[in-house]
């Protein structure tokens, strides 16, 4: 079995956020962490290595130093990395960012593809399902536990108080939680073979079915019309009931007046 997990390295948000004139992230100026709903991703893989000896390849498109989060995942278990980085693809939107990365799989064998539902410094959820629609790929969003029996997957898929179980049969692709489990520590002997190992790393010219107008900047339709960091939140209405039975009132006023009940 050969599964491919697409990571990103995104802005550490706790440090705070850093914009260029443009309206986009100053990622080279910023700490930078995996995405925590793909090293949940990344996880689900490595589990399936351990239980039937899959390769394991992770992908990422990003600046020169997203190497720093394939590194990490090698010494997680990951066997092989590709990173996707060129001059052209930067300011890409969701739309420009799938067909990059499908570009690059195009070059790949697979039988899973695993994604992370969505990335903390976008927080759209689309480009894991664009990629499938890219490829021609069946889809299952929101994965909370992932099994494999033959040539399926198995998959509960969260969805409000409940979930879905759905089966499919791969090739596909998955977009994980970061509820699907709790990511492994790199090991020491790992992180010593990830700065050993090889990089795979691949440009506009590696990219396979992929025309240049839907690229980077340029080939994102999304503009962005303004940035800004996390709004403060007001003080809000402070309330001082004189009874028990008044601030159950007040409580059940103020739900009734929302639409809430």
């Amino acid at each position: 079995m050969k599964v491919v997990v697409c990571i990103k390295q995104v802005p550490d948000t706790k440090g705070g956020v850093q914009f260029n004139p443009d309206g986009t992230l100053n990622r080279a100026a910023m700490l930078a962490i995996m995405n925590p709903d793909d090293k949940a991703g990344l996880e689900a893989a490595l589990r399936l290595k351990d239980q039937y000896g899959a390769e394991v390849t992770v992908l990422t498109m990003g600046l020169p130093k997203a190497t720093d989060v394939l590194r990490e995942a090698i010494a997680m278990g990951a066997d092989k990395a590709v990173l996707v980085t060129d001059r052209v693809l930067g300011g890409a939107d969701t739309w420009a960012t799938s067909t990059t990365i499908a570009g690059a799989l195009r070059n790949l064998e697979y039988d899973l593809i695993i994604t992370g539902r969505q990335a903390i410094d976008g927080d759209t959820a689309q480009v894991g399902p664009q990629i499938a629609e890219h490829l021609g790929l069946p889809v299952i969003s929101y994965a909370q536990d992932i099994k494999v029996e033959g040539n399926k997957v198995i998959v509960q898929r969260q969805y409000d108080d409940r979930y879905h179980i759905l089966e499919c049969q791969m090739p596909c692709l998955i977009t994980a939680l970061a509820e699907l489990n709790d990511p492994r520590y790199m090991t020491p002997g790992g992180i010593f073979d990830s700065f050993q190992a090889e990089i795979t790393t691949w440009g506009r010219a590696d990219l396979k079915d992929v025309e240049d107008g839907n690229l980077g900047l340029n080939g994102s339709p999304t503009k962005i019309a303004k940035a800004s960091d996390k709004v403060r939140k007001g003080a809000g209405e402070k309330v001082t009931p004189d009874s028990p039975d008044e601030a159950v009132s007040y409580i059940i006023g103020k739900l009734d007046e929302k639409h809430v009940i």
